[in-house]
């Protein structure tokens, strides 16, 4: 899950739910296995840190195990599941969806399409990894794919299309703004910056 960028929602989440079908390398499973791994008190502090207080405290909160499968820190009470930071990424993005952005990001780690007439919400209140505008897959810049900074957002994923039209779709995004990261693609959703 904390091999790449991108299979960590970017985030963009996406920095999310990337982390659910995430596998590591084994050499970045050994480099983690050396660090000091942070207790779960410390992962589920993290995780409550990407949504409201009001959503964070009734989500489910998850995490990678060592072994690359999801283990659940924290049973909620509401539709929400909150992610850590994921310490292999240069920028916190720990990260909280709802049901519906649960399933989008699935989606997106699969390579399928994502749920039709589902919209969901995800949470990056700490802010996100930098990630590629338009390639959903990208792990690095490159001169090609439109390299952006994202701090504290808002993503809307899953929307009807002429919901995103209503955004700008630039490659290159004034990241202050509202935006539509990865347009054009079944995963284009949108950033919301917030402060």
């Amino acid at each position: 899950m904390y091999a790449t960028r991108t299979t960590y929602l970017a985030a963009p989440i996406i920095a999310l739910a990337a982390a659910l079908l995430m596998t590591g390398t084994a050499a970045a499973a050994d480099k983690t296995a050396a660090k000091k791994a942070p207790g779960d008190g410390e992962l589920i502090a993290s995780a409550m840190r990407a949504a409201p207080a009001g959503v964070a405290k009734g989500a489910t909160i998850i995490a990678m195990s060592a072994d690359g499968s999801m283990r659940t820190l924290r049973k909620g009470t509401n539709d929400y599941t909150c992610m850590p930071d994921n310490p292999e990424t240069p920028g916190p993005d720990p990260m909280c969806m709802d049901k519906n952005a649960m399933e989008w990001a699935q989606a997106w780690m699969s390579h399928k399409p994502p749920p039709a007439g589902k919209m969901g919400v995800m949470y990056m209140l700490s802010g996100g990894t930098d990630a590629s505008n338009t390639d959903p897959y990208a792990t690095k810049p490159d001169a090609s794919n439109h390299w952006i900074k994202t701090g504290p957002h808002i993503m809307v994923v899953g929307a009807d299309a002429a919901f995103y039209d209503a955004y700008p779709k630039g490659a290159d995004p004034d990241t202050s703004a509202p935006y539509v990261m990865w347009a054009g693609t079944p995963y284009q959703h949108l950033m919301a910056p917030v402060k």
